[in-house]
């Protein structure tokens, strides 16, 4: 099952849970977000959708997406969860995750354009596997993990990389409003392949290419840690580490760093989850 939170053309600011089925968006009944969704108890989920889908609907390719979770109580990101990104950037698999947080408008939809700040042009691009709660829960074990998560989704931790570099924490590079898209969908953690390919292509050249079981941290894993400081909630979201290929670990012929400029178009794509494509600009006066 795919569900999506999409902007309604007909009522601007405003957001409807959809479900995603056979080409069709159907819009949730009363629901504004998949987050709100989330919080249903399992019947009255199975309610919303059987009511959803004999309803009002429009075609999948006219949807606008909003992100998938446009205000989760809380974003966790994980560093160095990839064996080739740790190795890239020169660094030891980690003995535990690297955790760092995000706000909720950090995050943008999965097809929106992205700022390239006045104030850094050494924006970045970090192919994510992301995690989305579905059950809340404290001190979970990794057994139990799976029955919390609701579903997957793709993301990309846009970064900037001058001001991340500045100090040994990296949150200043990582906090910029409207810099992470999340989405288009959530899809149900029985359809995610444990294998699936996770990629990114800046104009259309392949940059990350990785199989997400290369991760360090699997998704239990980061389940049951986190929940041991947090209780976690539905629609949390978790953002699982990148793959190796991003441009603070590559050169040009010139000995520079590819950094993405304006009018790139980057690709983010998981195997069975679907694509974001967002475009770069410059500032808007």
């Amino acid at each position: 099952m795919k569900l999506a939170t999409l902007r309604l053309a007909s009522e601007p600011g405003h957001t409807t849970a959809a479900v995603i089925e056979d080409g069709r968006a159907y819009y949730l009944d009363n629901l504004d977000t998949v987050q709100r969704f989330l919080r249903l108890d399992d019947s009255n989920q199975q309610e919303v959708i059987a009511r959803a889908l004999v309803g009002d609907s429009i075609a999948e390719g006219e949807a606008d997406y909003a992100p998938l979770i446009p205000k989760p109580e809380k974003i966790y990101c994980v560093g160095l969860n990839y064996k080739t990104h740790a190795a890239e950037v020169g660094e030891e698999l980690p003995k535990y995750p690297t955790i760092f947080a995000k706000f909720a408008s950090t995050l943008c939809g999965a097809n929106d354009s992205i700022e390239i700040p006045v104030e850094d042009h050494r924006v970045d691009y970090e192919a994510e596997l992301a995690i989305i709660i579905g059950k809340p829960g404290r001190r979970i074990s990794q057994e139990d993990a799976a029955s919390h998560i609701a579903g997957y989704a793709v993301s990309s931790d846009v970064s900037m990389r001058g001001y991340q570099g500045r100090t040994q924490e990296w949150l200043q590079g990582k906090i910029w409003d409207r810099s992470t898209p999340l989405g288009p969908w959530l899809v149900t953690a029985d359809e995610l392949d444990p294998a699936a390919r996770i990629t990114s292509t800046v104009n259309g050249t392949v940059v990350q290419d990785e199989k997400i079981d290369d991760l360090i941290f699997s998704a239990a894993e980061l389940v049951s840690y986190l929940s041991t400081f947090n209780e976690l909630q539905p629609g949390d979201v978790i953002l699982t580490g990148t793959p190796s290929g991003v441009a603070l670990g590559r050169r040009d012929e010139n000995g520079r760093h590819p950094w993405l400029k304006h009018g790139d178009v980057l690709e983010t794509s998981i195997e069975g989850l679907g694509t974001s494509t967002v475009t770069f600009h410059a500032p808007q006066n």
